[in-house]
């Protein structure tokens, strides 16, 4: 019986050497892919005020650019006009508790591409609108706008932009004229040129104010300044946009056809003699 068992294990094993054997390989799963990092626009890096409407983290980056912004321009209008570094930004306006992350992105894309800061050798001020720093050169862009034809400058800038901006504008109040813009109820500031006050006869006081403009578009008006070397101030008035008339369609009506007229030709009459 013994020998039986060893005679049919053998022949098995002999069997199973000469049968090759397949292996069958598991399919190779593929690592799941990382998820992307969302990257952030640089109109929200440039805007301090977007932070209000970003969830999560992000509101929170965005919110440490907003103080530093307004840090920065605060102490440009109080004459402090060194620049920063980014740590002693951070301890000014007491967000020291920042982490690497957001002080990164700070360096790398939130300032650098911030219209309200400039960078200077590695470390940051703020940019105003204008480049006034005290009455003379404030007084100096408006006598050249006004020699230019450029008009008038927005008082908003001009506080965003001088230190003591209060005190200087005092000084200077013989020497602009101020308008009040209807569209928007903003000051614009213009350089008075007392060398130009002459008295107007009335005769062409009535002249001025008979011309009229009416059949004349804005456009128009603008173009004709230009040829003669005038500049026009732009966004002083409402965009109106033009009514489009409504172009109605003729409807062409089918011709209705009775009492078959279109056979006369064809028809005989079958009445009795």
């Amino acid at each position: 019986m013994e020998r039986q068992l060893m005679k049919e294990r053998n022949a098995f094993l002999k069997k199973a050497l000469e049968t090759p054997l397949e292996v069958k390989k598991r399919p190779q799963v593929p690592p799941p892919p990382e998820p992307q990092k969302k990257k952030v626009p640089k109109s929200l890096a440039s805007d301090p005020n977007a932070y209000k409407t970003v969830s999560g983290g992000s509101q929170y980056k965005f919110g440490v650019l907003a103080r530093i912004v307004r840090h920065m321009k605060t102490r440009h209008q109080d004459g402090e006009m060194h620049p920063l570094s980014i740590d002693e930004i951070l301890d000014e306006t007491n967000q020291l508790n920042a982490g690497p992350k957001v002080k990164q992105w700070l360096v790398t894309e939130a300032l650098p591409n911030n219209p309200k800061v400039q960078e200077v050798e590695g470390k940051y001020l703020f940019k105003p609108p204008l480049p006034v720093r005290d009455r003379k050169s404030l007084l100096k862009l408006l006598r050249q706008h006004d020699m230019k034809g450029h008009g008038g400058v927005l008082l908003d800038d001009i506080q965003e932009s001088l230190p003591h901006c209060d005190k200087v504008m005092k000084q200077l109040d013989k020497e602009i004229l101020r308008v009040v813009r209807q569209t928007d109820k903003k000051q614009i500031i213009f350089y008075h040129d007392k060398g130009i006050n002459f008295p107007v006869e009335k005769e062409f006081q009535q002249l001025w104010r008979n011309t009229s403009v009416d059949g004349l578009q804005d456009d128009n008006i603008e173009e004709y300044l230009n040829k003669q070397g005038i500049k026009s101030m732009q966004d002083t008035g409402p965009k109106i946009k033009p009514i489009r008339k409504k172009v109605r369609k003729s409807r062409s009506r089918a011709t209705k056809i009775s009492d078959n007229e279109h056979m006369q030709h064809v028809l005989q009459t079958y009445d009795d003699a």
